[in-house]
């Protein structure tokens, strides 16, 4: 039978940094279980003032580019100087594929024995959502727990990179050689995204390839960035084999980091932040309730086949439901002019 959560108890072993209480303490909020979130939520407000003090980096790139080495190399590097890094993953389809993030842990052989790291495969909540919320809270954890550094690791597909870039300071971008290939594999919205791009794998032969990616990517952000807020996201190369370049990567990291705190405020930065979660949980849950309230299921699924057959419009079915679920709520007005 499985221990029951004690949140006195995981405070105090959080905040003390004892690895097993640090483990529970995230396996509670990662719990789907509705008895669970009480507790998580008792366990995050009693945690939540001693946490907000680390540096937040999202990490994102294209299949190989190196994402797992590249975080072993540069958290080693970090707690070399002195730092604490915690790495935790969001990957939406961990449920369904095992965990290609657990996979990956194996290639952070390094950083994994040191006493200074910790690294949190993703949960399996099954859903992008419930992803994103549950390392949200884990990064509380661990902040609470004294890791100065939070590294959010997504693996680079679809909404992901969203969720993540909304979570932390900075996002860095991994790219590869390969300036023709690569730019087309891009997404513009991930670009968009992306605080410090870095081309990864600058060693031997591919030195020279990596510098005209950097320079063909820099060109291209000279197009997406907004020159109003006088800033142009850098592009450097690195390898995390030889370590050639992480000191400039990280150097990006921080001064990013120090432009926002310098022009809207890191504290600001981080509350608009969590505004905008406030608002993507409300519509989350919203939306939750109008899949999972009967008559209103069965009445979608009645509006998706005379829509599929033409024999109404779109506009007309969302009118039509959003009519009945108004009716549903008590105090809800509904004008749909």
């Amino acid at each position: 039978m499985p221990r029951p959560f004690n949140v006195p108890e995981l405070v105090d072993e959080v905040l003390a940094n004892k690895r097993p209480g640090l483990a529970r303490a995230i396996t509670l909020v990662e719990s789907t279980l509705p008895a669970h979130r009480p507790l998580a939520r008792e366990l995050l407000a009693a945690l939540l003032p001693h946490s907000g003090n680390a540096i937040r980096v999202g990490l994102t790139g294209v299949p190989g580019a190196g994402k797992s080495t590249f975080t072993d190399a540069m958290g080693v590097r970090l707690i070399d100087r002195g730092h604490k890094v915690a790495v935790l993953a969001v990957d939406p389809s961990s449920s369904r594929t095992g965990g290609s993030i657990l996979g990956d842990r194996t290639r952070m052989g390094k950083l994994a024995e040191s006493d200074s790291a910790f690294i949190r495969p993703s949960p399996s909540a099954g859903h992008l959502g419930g992803v994103a919320r549950a390392t949200r809270e884990a990064m509380i954890i661990v902040e609470a727990a004294g890791y100065d550094t939070v590294i959010v690791e997504t693996v680079g597909v679809g909404q992901s990179e969203v969720a993540v870039s909304g979570m932390v300071d900075t996002f860095l971008m991994l790219a590869l050689t390969g300036s023709g290939d690569q730019l087309q594999g891009i997404k513009r919205g991930i670009l968009e995204l992306a605080d410090v791009i870095a081309v990864n794998k600058a060693d031997g032969d591919n030195a020279g390839e990596a510098r005209v990616t950097a320079r063909d990517l820099s060109i291209a952000m000279k197009l997406i960035n907004d020159e109003a807020d006088g800033r142009r996201t850098p592009v450097l190369t690195c390898s995390a084999y030889t370590g050639d370049g992480l000191d400039d990567v990280w150097k990006a990291v921080v001064e990013h980091r120090d432009w926002v705190d310098k022009t809207v405020g890191l504290k600001q930065y981080r509350a608009d932040q969590q505004v905008d979660w406030m608002w993507s949980q409300i519509q989350s849950a919203v939306l939750d309730s109008l899949r999972s309230t009967p008559e209103l299921l069965k009445l979608g699924h009645k509006l998706e086949h005379e829509v599929e057959e033409q024999r109404t419009s779109a506009l007309e079915a969302s009118m039509e439901f959003l009519s009945t679920y108004a009716k549903s709520v008590p105090g809800f007005e509904w004008d749909p002019s």
